[in-house]
């Protein structure tokens, strides 16, 4: 028997549909932080010293976070091609500003600091402010547009044609879904901000984490809400789904199906636990936050990141990316993936490379472990943004 063939073809489709949940969950939840500080610079920092402060939070850390959005990206462009033709090139000028703001927050952090006349670094710092804001807030519409459907059609030959446009994209919901993103990962920052700093900043962090985790709490929910009770589109598979055939999404019938994206928790009560925990993890964190509790905010930031990511994943499985052009042609789990042998051996060097990477990261947050104040900005032993 061949090595590969000992884990199943609908075994490996399912596997990686988990792991590309636990590589979006560790991009959220890591890089989040560094995208939540972001949006807070401008209004956590008052002074020079302050904004320095704040930037030194994540500025040994934030390029090592990256890893998460590089290795969610590679594993939609390895696990699921199609997912990756579709989306990348529906959603193209949208992953065009995010990639503008990706660009800018590196130049960023290292230009910033390079003069000291202070309209510069003003300016820079809205250039991070920028470089976090806009793709927490793209990354949130898409999810709401993937929800909704995308319109996207393949031909018998499986060549894609997309009908939709970059305004279709910035629909009533979908922004929504980017007002949860944002919320959601500035209640994330303040977290580690009120871990990471003291005085006014973590005071100033503690005050808006607060506001954005009410937020959090009621843009989610009335986000749910909308989608089920709404005239959000949902979809529905009619047929029956080969889990071991070939990738060809036209082998299936689907249908638009309102409230449908509540099917999975009808069938399985237990996943009420995902939204659950996107609601009290917020309400956790704004405990915390109140309370200035370090550990438990950035504990219940975290756990409202995972619940909120696990919320989508759950609510819309099988689906990857439903199509509202032609139902048929939506991409599931078990039509959209790439061929045994590719899944397995991909399989392989996550189960090596994975386990290295959050042993590196823990050693490194480890070996940081402490509090950034304007006495270790001026210690010429450290080197500092």
């Amino acid at each position: 028997m061949i090595l590969h063939e000992f884990i199943q073809y609908d075994t490996l489709r399912l596997i990686w549909w988990g792991l590309l949940g636990v590589l979006l969950i560790g991009f959220g939840v890591m890089g989040g932080l560094d995208l939540g500080v972001g949006m807070l610079l401008p209004f956590a920092g008052r002074s020079d010293v302050e904004r320095r402060v704040v930037i030194n939070s994540v500025g040994p850390t934030w390029e090592g976070n990256q890893v998460w959005l590089i290795l969610g990206g590679g594993a939609i462009f390895a696990a699921w091609p199609p997912l990756y033709a579709v989306s990348f090139s529906g959603f193209y000028l949208a992953m065009f500003a995010v990639l503008l703001a990706l660009i800018v927050r590196p130049v960023g952090f290292k230009f910033r600091s390079k003069r000291d006349e202070p309209a510069w670094r003003s300016r820079w710092d809205w250039a991070l402010f920028f470089g976090g804001f806009v793709p927490t807030l793209i990354f949130g519409v898409a999810v709401g547009n993937v929800l909704q459907g995308v319109p996207f059609r393949l031909s018998d030959e499986l060549r894609i044609s997309y009908d939709g446009g970059f305004l279709d994209l910035l629909n009533p919901f979908a922004l929504l879904c980017g007002l949860v993103s944002v919320a959601m990962l500035a209640m994330h920052g303040a977290g580690w901000l009120l871990l990471k700093t003291a005085g006014p900043v973590a005071e100033r962090a503690r005050r808006y984490g607060g506001l954005a985790a009410l937020a959090t709490i009621v843009l989610f929910v009335a986000g749910g809400l909308w989608l089920a009770f709404g005239s959000v589109d949902a979809y529905r598979v009619t047929s029956e789904l080969d889990r071991f055939g070939p990738s060809n999404p036209l082998r299936k019938m689907a249908v638009m199906a309102p409230g449908a994206w509540l099917d999975n928790y009808r069938a399985v009560p237990l996943l009420w636990a995902a939204p659950a925990l996107g609601v009290l993890g917020a309400a956790l964190a704004w405990l915390g936050l109140r309370s200035r509790r370090e550990l438990t905010a950035l504990a219940g930031s975290s756990a409202s990141v995972v619940g909120i990511i696990l919320t989508v994943g759950v609510s819309m499985f099988p689906f990857l990316l439903p199509s509202s052009a032609d139902p048929k042609a939506s991409l599931t789990v078990w039509d959209a993936s790439s061929s045994h042998l590719t899944l397995f051996i991909m399989l392989v060097a996550t189960a090596i490379f994975i386990p290295l990477i959050v042993a590196y990261t823990t050693w490194v947050y480890r070996v940081l472990w402490g509090k950034v104040d304007e006495a270790s900005l001026s210690d010429p032993q450290i080197h500092t943004y």
